[in-house]
C-alpha cells in the first residue's frame, strides 16, 4: 500500500493531531497501558528496576528502508524488531519503547492504522509496552523513530569490546539476501543474546547489521585482524538466489547485504568449543551457531582466509 493519498478524507491530516493521537492509542491496544504508565501525559512513568538498564534507538523511513512493497503491519513489526536486534546483542530483554513520527499531511490514515497494529502486534509477541511518544508535521516525509528501554537478562551484558588475539568468531543463522525481504523478515535473536551472555566463553557481541564484512571491525580487537574461511560462511538461500540476478558472488551477498540481525560473537580461544556446540543444539536445536573463523595477530595470515578489504559493508552517509 502506498502510505500517501491525494484525497484529504482518507489522509491524517482529516483527522488532525487530537484525534490521531486517539486512534494511535486505539489501535495499540492493550500494549498501551494507561496514563501516567503510558499515552496521557507528558512523560511516561517507568518503575525502578535494580538490574543495569539499556536504552537504543533506531527508525524506519520511507524511502530509506521501507517502500510500497513492505505492508505498513511489516514496516510496524520491522520499526520494532530492529531495535529488539540491538537489545539482543547485548544479551538484554526489553522493558518499554516510545515512538515518534514525522508525518507528511497526506499519509492515509489506513496505512497508518495498519503500521501500529503490526507494530502492537510485534509488541505483543515479544512482550514490550508502548509507553509514550510525539507526532509531528513532516512535510513530504514519512518516519517513525522507536526508543527502546532494556534491562540485563542475567548477571552481564555482553558489549562489542572484550574479544582478544585468538579467540573464535562465530555467526548465528545464515547471512545475506536481505535485499529480497529478510531486511523485514526476521526474527531478533532475544532468546539466543541471553543464553550467550550467560555464557562465560563468549567475550564480545554485536548484531549483524550493516553487514558482515563492515560490522566485523567493531568487534576486533586491537592488534589483531578477522581471518575468515570462506568456506564456513552460512549463506543463505536468499543470498545465492540474489547473486544468480546481481552477477555477484553469493560470498559478497552474506558479507556485504546487511540487515541480517543475525549474532556474531567472539568465544574464547582455549574454550571447549565441541561442549559449546553441543549445549547450543540442545537450547537451539532449529538455528546454526557457526565458527566462521578466528582472530589473528595484525599481519600473520591465514591459509584460504578471505581478504576483508575487497569487501565492503552498508556505510551511511556514503
Amino acid at each position: 500500500m502506498h502510505p500517501f493519498t491525494k484525497h484529504f478524507a482518507d489522509s491524517v491530516s482529516a483527522l488532525g493531531e487530537t484525534r490521531l493521537i486517539a486512534e494511535i492509542r486505539r489501535w495499540l491496544g492493550d500494549v498501551s497501558p494507561p496514563a501516567p504508565f503510558g499515552i496521557g501525559d507528558d512523560c511516561a512513568v517507568l518503575p525502578p528496576n535494580p538490574r543495569r538498564q539499556l536504552v537504543t534507538t533506531d527508525p524506519v523511513i520511507y524511502g530509506r528502508h521501507f517502500d510500497d512493497t513492505v505492508t505498513p503491519r511489516a514496516t510496524g513489526e520491522m520499526l520494532l524488531k530492529r531495535n529488539l536486534s540491538d537489545l539482543a546483542a547485548m544479551g538484554a530483554r526489553p522493558t518499554a519503547a516510545v515512538i515518534a513520527l514525522a508525518l507528511d499531511p497526506r499519509v492515509r490514515t489506513r496505512w497508518l492504522e495498519q503500521f501500529y497494529r503490526g507494530l502492537a502486534a510485534a509488541a505483543r509477541r515479544f512482550a514490550v509496552p508502548v509507553v509514550g511518544g510525539d507526532v509531528a508535521q513532516g512535510d513530504g516525509f514519512l518516519g517513525a523513530f522507536l526508543t527502546l528501554f532494556g534491562e540485563a537478562a542475567g548477571p552481564r551484558i555482553v558489549p562489542r569490546t572484550g574479544a582478544r588475539p585468538d579467540d573464535w568468531i562465530y555467526v548465528t543463522g545464515t547471512l545475506g539476501g536481505s535485499r529480497l525481504g529478510r531486511h523485514w523478515r526476521f526474527t531478533p535473536r532475544l532468546a539466543e543474546g541471553e543464553w550467550l551472555a550467560r555464557r562465560r566463553e563468549v567475550r564480545a557481541m554485536m548484531d549483524v547489521s550493516d553487514g558482515l564484512a563492515k560490522d566485523l571491525y567493531a568487534l576486533t580487537p586491537r592488534g589483531a585482524w578477522p581471518a575468515l574461511a570462506a568456506d564456513a560462511i552460512p549463506i543463505s538461500r536468499a543470498a545465492r538466489l540474489h547473486a544468480r540476478r546481481t552477477g555477484r558472488t553469493p560470498l559478497h551477498h552474506a558479507l556485504c547485504d546487511g540487515e541480517d540481525y543475525e549474532l556474531v560473537l567472539a568465544v574464547a580461544g582455549r574454550a571447549d568449543r565441541a561442549l559449546l556446540g553441543r549445549a547450543w543444539r540442545r537450547a537451539f536445536p532449529r538455528l546454526r551457531l557457526t565458527c566462521i573463523g578466528r582472530f589473528v595477530a595484525a599481519g600473520k595470515t591465514a591459509a584460504g582466509s578471505i581478504d576483508l578489504q575487497t569487501f565492503h559493508g552498508y556505510e551511511h552517509l556514503r
